[in-house]
């Protein structure tokens, strides 16, 4: 039986200045793209069975960049519905709601009324991203299944996978260009490492996704 292999996109113009980036189509910056490339050694020798993206190009330009082959894009996987939120800071927020937390309240529809989740919603989504999986997961024959994606919702799916509500999603921050397992233990969903980079692996760790949590 494989491992669930969490990779989030590389850095972006939006992640810098920390702007809220779900359907906003932005590309990777150079740094971005270094990260991506860095992801590489991270996955070396591992058997992966299959491998699903985002359709937004900052996570199939960084599939593309860490040499994940052959990944399929699914539409499910995209980051959570920020809806009027789309751009603004968690600060910005603040000044016109100062309350608001993500994991609590999600988001709010656009002026058009269009876009916004709340946690409940990305939390069933996330779940039939998992039902999805579930053939390769429960396979002992299958490899590694990858995905490739956004940080919020990387953040749900993690929280969903080890039986915890959406909003438990919080406790797990996930940096860009980073690489995640989850594995088992006992046959229970178990969080083997967590938001490696390249630069939190040190010369003497094996490349591959050692048996780590940072």
């Amino acid at each position: 039986m494989g491992d669930l292999v969490l990779v989030r996109h590389g850095e972006t113009a939006w992640t810098v200045s920390r702007r809220h980036t779900s359907y906003t189509d932005l590309p990777l910056t150079a740094r971005g793209e270094k990260q991506a490339r860095d992801i590489k050694p991270l996955l070396a020798g591992r058997a992966i069975a299959a491998a699903f993206v985002s359709p937004l190009q900052r996570a199939r330009h960084t599939a593309e960049l860490a040499g994940i082959g052959n990944a399929q894009t699914l539409p499910a996987l995209h980051e959570w519905n920020y809806g009027a939120y789309e751009g603004i800071t968690t600060a910005g927020i603040h000044r016109l709601q100062p309350d608001w937390k993500l994991w609590t309240h999600g988001t709010p529809p656009a002026p058009d009324l269009a876009g916004g989740e709340s946690p409940l919603a990305v939390g069933l989504r996330a779940d039939s991203v998992l039902a999805h999986l579930e053939p390769f997961l429960s396979n002992p024959e299958a490899g590694d299944v990858v995905l490739v994606g956004h940080g919020h919702f990387l953040r749900v799916i993690t929280a969903r996978r080890l039986g915890l509500q959406s909003a438990a999603g919080a406790l797990f921050v996930l940096g860009t260009g980073s690489v995640s397992r989850l594995g088992t233990e006992h046959g229970d969903p178990a969080l083997t490492a967590w938001n490696i980079t390249a630069d939190t692996v040190g010369p003497t760790d094996r490349p591959s996704l050692s048996h780590r949590v940072s």
